[in-house]
């Protein structure tokens, strides 16, 4: 597990269907949540490169599914986010139809990275996605980002909000509190993605 660092990474292609996502290696890992939740700026933490996926201070700026390699190994693979776009044509039909695709038995999804702002109550979006993403058997992770702004009740709030929004039991589904800024919780979430990996 501590041999690989996700250091060696590079932007491969954009794609709206799964069809024509990359088929290079077997195992991608996704990335998903609303718009502005900090999916970019995850990834780029993740491999050590802030120029690896575009960020933008603009909700709505991720329009396709974007496929990253690492270590010649596996795809981390960027969403769009929900519940919001500056552009009036990504809809909601096009976005549920590309999503709908990618789920829809993809053998090479092995863990979906599902992240929430710490900060707020998941929205109504986020409980649809959550509903969305149970009604499969895919792995996942509930990740809650920009962790580094919250203050101590703040932060126990957390699961609190999960537990009384998205109706799941903390204890045994406990979200990951992650900062771009805290590279110890960095390193946590690649650990869990390798240990996904190297079981499969």
């Amino acid at each position: 597990m501590e041999n690989y660092y996700f250091n060696k990474a590079k932007f491969i292609k954009s794609v709206v269907d799964v069809k024509e996502a990359p088929g290079e290696y077997n195992s991608s890992v996704l990335f998903v949540g609303k718009s502005n939740v900090g999916k970019s700026s995850l990834i780029n933490a993740l491999t050590n490169n802030k120029r690896l996926a575009y960020t933008s201070s603009k909700p709505g700026h991720t329009r396709l599914l974007n496929y990253y390699s690492v270590e010649d190994r596996f795809y981390l693979v960027d969403c769009p986010g929900y519940g919001f776009s500056t552009k009036k044509d990504l809809d909601y039909k096009f976005y549920g139809d590309m999503v709908e695709g990618f789920f829809k038995d993809n053998k090479s999804l092995k863990l979906v990275v599902f992240l929430l702002d710490s900060r707020h109550e998941p929205t109504l979006d986020d409980v649809d996605f959550y509903n969305f993403l149970t009604s499969y058997d895919y792995k996942f992770v509930i990740c809650m980002t920009k962790c580094d702004k919250l203050n101590m009740s703040m932060r126990s709030k957390i699961y609190k909000n999960l537990e009384n929004t998205l109706e799941i039991d903390t204890n045994t589904n406990q979200p990951l509190l992650v900062s771009i800024n805290d590279k110890s919780s960095i390193l946590k979430l690649k650990n869990m993605i390798e240990k996904v990996l190297e079981e499969n």
